[in-house]
């Protein structure tokens, strides 16, 4: 497959690195910074020099720029895209009608939400078509996104929520995780025990309860004695509105995610 990725950025890179170990893509890149060119050339992309002839002859062109400069680099390459070929755009909260309006045609159109741990090839990306993308399109799209994790389809309206949820959720997972150790250091621990310890604890729970498939209420009993710590410590959290806060977290940044959408309507 050759894939054009324009823009690499952090998650241009860690879809590029993805690709790089999986092997069979023939990658062409076009960034505007000559470090991140220089990074993708080292990891075995073929540097172009523009945006419309990286695209060029492309089964995919993978759109991974910051949404404010979406615009401009369609207006730029609009023109140049293979008529055999699709866009992919992990811009985070375009929509599929915005491309596609500023394309100007009826061209395929595959969006995605990836999240930061595609870094490590543990993200979980989620796809939803444009008006003129088929089955076909959006199977090129899960094939280069799954270099880097899982990957879900969804409708194109859930997608400000699953920006809220996945896109933004690993920060709200790092929080947890530093205020899990910061706890263990509360109460006596070295710090390096106490952030080793909760990385595991997090990292074991989240792989055990997606590997049994068991219900979320049904694990927290099995660690759940009556009268022992582990209710304790739930209890304290409950009285702090821990659940809440954190749906407050997903809800406000699925709000954001629809207002970062309209402002890109009323620049254009």
């Amino acid at each position: 497959m050759r894939v054009a990725l324009l823009g690499a950025g952090n998650m241009g890179t860690s879809l590029l690195r993805g690709w790089m170990r999986r092997g069979g893509i023939e990658v062409s890149v076009w960034d505007p910074l000559p470090r991140r060119r220089e990074e993708a050339g080292r990891l075995g992309a073929k540097v172009a020099p523009s945006n419309p002839e990286a695209v060029q002859g492309a089964d995919v062109v993978v759109l991974a720029v910051k949404p404010g400069k979406v615009g401009e680099v369609l207006d730029e390459v609009g023109s140049s895209l293979p008529d055999e070929g699709m866009l992919l755009s992990v811009a985070a909260g375009v929509p599929t009608a915005f491309l596609e309006g500023r394309l100007g045609r009826r061209y395929p159109v595959v969006r995605a939400m990836p999240n930061s741990p595609a870094l490590v090839g543990v993200g979980i990306s989620a796809v939803c078509p444009g008006r003129w993308a088929s089955d076909e399109h959006l199977e090129r799209a899960e094939a280069l996104l799954g270099a880097v994790g899982e990957v879900v389809r969804t409708e194109e309206k859930l997608m400000d929520a699953v920006t809220g949820l996945s896109g933004s959720g690993p920060a709200y997972v790092y929080t947890f995780l530093e205020a899990l150790a910061d706890g263990g250091v509360l109460v006596g621990l070295p710090r390096d025990l106490a952030l080793r310890l909760a990385l595991g604890t997090v990292l074991g729970a989240a792989k055990m309860a997606k590997e049994t498939g068991e219900d979320l209420s049904s694990l927290r009993g099995k660690v759940t004695s009556p009268g022992g710590t582990t209710i304790a410590g739930l209890y304290a959290l409950e009285k702090m509105r821990f659940r809440a806060a954190v749906m407050g977290a997903v809800e406000a940044a699925t709000k954001r995610s629809e207002e970062l959408r309209d402002e890109l309507y009323s620049d254009s």
